[in-house]
């Protein structure tokens, strides 16, 4: 008897304190709070940048629209403008190509001119490399004229927790000429709307 009140009293002797126990826990459960947060980090950098790379595409297109002729320096500047746009953020992995899309009245769709920074321009006379969508493969007078902006951004998360290796974050925009019918970029196209063709 006396042996089993003797063990009684230690187990509760070993069991009652509590002190400990919370620096416990909480090592148990810090690794999935720091993954949490640094998951966080790289997702709120993400979704920022992602932003700004729907925000520099509405801005080249907005640019580009309202000008009649656009000249060598007239299009560094416009696309200059996008990497304005993503400050702070480095330009680096930037990639912005504007063109111009000619629509003729047997909706035949060419690329009349394009210009690209850190990348690869569409080829003139070309079809575009996606299908037009259809409510704007169609217009009212012909030959008619859509600008057609795109901007890319290669993001590389700072810890790569979730994500290996860089996000493509891109956006595209289409809109159509202000201030003519069709926007003239001299280099390519000399001093008259580029024909669409058939």
């Amino acid at each position: 008897m006396q042996i089993g009140i003797r063990i009684c009293r230690l187990y509760r002797w070993i069991v009652a304190p509590t002190r400990g126990v919370a620096a416990i826990e909480f090592a148990m459960i810090m690794p999935v709070l720091a993954i949490l947060f640094l998951a966080s980090f790289d997702g709120a950098r993400a979704l920022a940048v992602y932003m700004k790379v729907r925000a520099a595409t509405y801005a080249l297109d907005a640019i580009a629209n309202q000008y009649v002729t656009i000249s060598s320096t007239n299009m560094s500047d416009i696309v200059g403008a996008t990497s304005t746009i993503l400050a702070p953020y480095s330009n680096t992995p930037l990639t912005v190509t504007i063109s111009q899309i000619a629509v003729n009245s047997s909706s035949n769709v060419k690329i009349a001119w394009s210009y690209s920074l850190n990348g690869t321009a569409l080829t003139p006379g070309n079809s575009p490399p996606s299908p037009l969508p259809t409510n704007l493969a169609t217009c009212g007078s012909y030959p008619c004229y859509l600008i057609y902006g795109q901007v890319s951004y290669s993001f590389a998360p700072i810890f790569g927790l979730f994500v290996s290796g860089t996000l493509n974050l891109k956006d595209a925009l289409y809109t159509t000429p202000r201030g003519s019918t069709c926007i003239v970029y001299t280099p390519q196209t000399g001093t008259a709307c580029a024909s669409s063709g058939g």
